[in-house]
């Protein structure tokens, strides 16, 4: 590997992460003053938010916040540096004097990059584009995604075929340097915010649920980019094994959450996803049928008045009750479901186009940083006891929501620049 050196500054800020909390924080430390460095793991900045179709309980799509948010970035160019394709190798020294050790891996495409898009057709390789989560396609160089920032291409250079280089050849900028290779990074900060976001829940670990076993059993994610103008139809809920629309579609809440063989604790967003995703298919199709299965419905403060909107909609069946089987009917794809009816005894069976699992949030905070943190039982960073300096922002904390994440980054920001200052 190549080593490059940062710049040293005390009263600087490391961000490890680059989704919506990690932007926040990035933006509104660098308002203040401070040079602010954005570690990313991916090849570009947004995270699940720039997934998403909308926001609740609003119904925004994301362009509108991460837009601004970018536009903020771009305004303090000068104090925001983003590293993506970076991880945290090491760290040493304590807050004020904090020396980080980068791994930085290679784009294989440098910023002569215009987005032109003309080097995709050339490439002879298709494979599940994980910003879909494996819905659609992509071919080996790629845009990370219509939000991305920086919105040059990436190659996944492991996919490419031994000497081929077409890609390189259809580029007229000269932007694809298939030469590159990986360098190390040495920064000297003051601070650390811990903005590492989540995973979701493996649904195939969910064995009577049918993930895996059936192309019409998705997750919750999956039905966002279904949903995404941006996604994989285009915007148009269709189910995946034959590209019809949808008819009937079950929502099946707690899909492996509060369940001690999965995840034990409710992850606070998932019913108040499937409420919005219920209005995403109502309004594409009005005669569909929706129908929710939960434990508990969980829509907290003003959330409650989505939750109100939505039942009033005689099109959408909310059930008390947990599914206990979700099996296809190999002939015409169509899902059978047995629900236990709670509040009416007994067993129902139901039959529909699609099932959305409701999964939990995972979070991505244990072992993102070589240092001794505190986790919960869960793996959520505990929100005291941490080590001065380093702090803990959005989802590497607990489950919570695009706003409430937004302003737990900007609370972050004065934890850690006091933290600098002690």
């Amino acid at each position: 590997m190549n080593q490059v050196n940062g710049q040293s500054h005390s009263d600087a800020i490391l961000v490890l992460g680059g989704g919506i909390s990690g932007i926040t924080a990035a933006v509104e430390a660098a308002e203040m003053g401070c040079t602010v460095y954005v570690v990313e793991r991916t090849a570009s900045l947004g995270g699940r938010v720039a997934q998403m179709h909308q926001y609740f309980p609003k119904l925004c799509p994301p362009a509108c916040g991460l837009e601004i948010n970018y536009q903020r970035i771009r305004k303090n160019h000068d104090r925001i540096k983003i590293l993506t394709l970076a991880e945290v190798a090491s760290v040493s020294g304590e807050a004020g004097a904090f020396e980080v050790t980068l791994n930085l891996q290679p784009r294989f495409v440098n910023e002569r990059c215009t987005a032109c898009g003309l080097c995709e057709p050339a490439c002879p390789v298709r494979r599940p584009r994980q910003f879909d989560y494996g819905l659609g396609e992509a071919p080996a160089i790629h845009a990370p995604h219509e939000m991305a920032l920086p919105s040059w291409y990436v190659v996944e250079r492991s996919l490419c075929p031994p000497g081929c280089a077409k890609c390189a050849e259809a580029c007229p900028y000269g932007a694809v340097d298939l030469t590159m290779t990986a360098k190390t990074m040495k920064l000297s900060v003051g601070s650390i915010i811990l903005a590492t976001g989540w995973t979701p829940y493996d649904a195939s670990l969910i064995a009577n649920l049918g993930f895996g076993a059936s192309r019409n059993i998705i997750t919750n994610v999956m039905m966002e980019r279904l949903a995404a103008p941006g996604g994989p139809t285009h915007g148009r809920i269709l189910r995946p094994s034959d590209g019809k629309p949808v008819r009937t579609a079950a929502f099946v809440q707690c899909a492996g959450s509060r369940d001690m063989n999965h995840l034990p604790y409710c992850s606070g967003v998932c019913c108040m996803a499937s409420l919005k995703q219920a209005t995403y298919l109502r309004k594409q199709n009005p005669d569909a049928q929706v129908y929710i299965f939960y434990i508990d419905l969980r829509t907290p403060g003003f959330f409650e008045d989505f939750l109100l909107q939505v039942e009033r909609d005689d099109k959408v069946v909310l059930k008390k009750g947990k599914v206990a089987r979700v099996e296809e009917d190999p002939a015409t794809g169509n899902l059978q479901l047995e629900v236990e009816d709670i509040m009416g005894g007994g067993k129902l069976q139901l039959q529909t186009d699609l099932v959305v699992l409701a999964t939990g949030m995972v979070p991505n905070a244990r072992g993102a940083v070589p240092l001794d943190l505190q986790y919960d039982e869960y793996g959520f960073c505990t929100r005291d006891a941490q080590p001065r300096g380093v702090v803990p922002a959005g989802l590497s904390k607990g489950p919570v929501d695009v706003a409430s994440a937004i302003q737990d980054a900007t609370g972050a920001v004065l934890e850690a620049i006091g933290s600098m200052r002690r």
